[in-house]
Formats: structure tokens, C-alpha cells, sequence
């Protein structure tokens, strides 16, 4: 078993991470001995974990929800699945100006 996990930090930020052992993990950030981010911003809680059955799996879903923006992140927290697609859409300052279709 592996898990891919979100901690909340003392400053309102998030960390994610995978390990095979959750509560041994937990423990180390928990008492600054973990990732050198979650040392500086100590206490920590637990926020999220999902289960896989291996290592590979709970690395892949950790980098890809490192690439998640908070909005997203804070949605999977909540278990507000619908709010996860709409959280996933760039959003551009400048508006689109009209153009020939491009191809791909």
C-alpha cells in the first residue's frame, strides 16, 4: 500500500506528498523531520489521503496534484468532486481576439 497525502500548514499553505507509510510520515512532519518546507511551517495537519496499491501510483498522483492550483487542491480537501473541473480551467487576464482556427 502507498498514499499520496496533503498537509496544511501553519501559515495556510499546502504540502503534498506520497509514502507507504502514512502515519510514520505524518509523525516525521509533524515534529519537524520531515520535508524541509513543513519544518519551517510547523504545526501541520493532515488535510487529505488516498490509498493506492503501490508506490508508482500514489508518485504519479502526488506530481500531478502539485501542479494544481490551491482552488483545485481545496476542492479535492472538501470532497467537492463537481468543483474540481471548473477549478482546472486557465483563465486568462486578456481576452481573446479573433483569429483563424488553429489546427492540431
Amino acid at each position: 500500500m502507498a498514499f499520496v497525502y496533503i498537509l496544511r500548514c501553519s501559515d495556510g499553505s499546502y504540502y503534498v506528498g506520497s509514502t507507504r507509510n502514512l502515519d510514520s510520515r505524518i509523525d516525521q512532519h509533524a515534529s519537524g523531520r520531515g520535508a524541509v518546507y513543513t519544518r519551517s511551517r510547523l504545526p501541520v495537519e493532515l488535510a487529505f489521503a488516498e490509498e493506492f496499491g503501490n508506490v508508482g501510483d500514489a508518485f504519479e498522483r502526488e506530481k500531478q496534484i502539485q501542479g494544481w492550483s490551491r482552488k483545485k487542491r481545496e476542492a479535492l480537501i472538501a470532497g467537492d468532486y463537481d468543483a474540481l473541473v471548473p477549478a482546472s480551467r486557465r483563465h486568462s487576464r486578456y481576452e481573446r481576439l479573433p483569429g483563424p482556427p488553429v489546427d492540431g
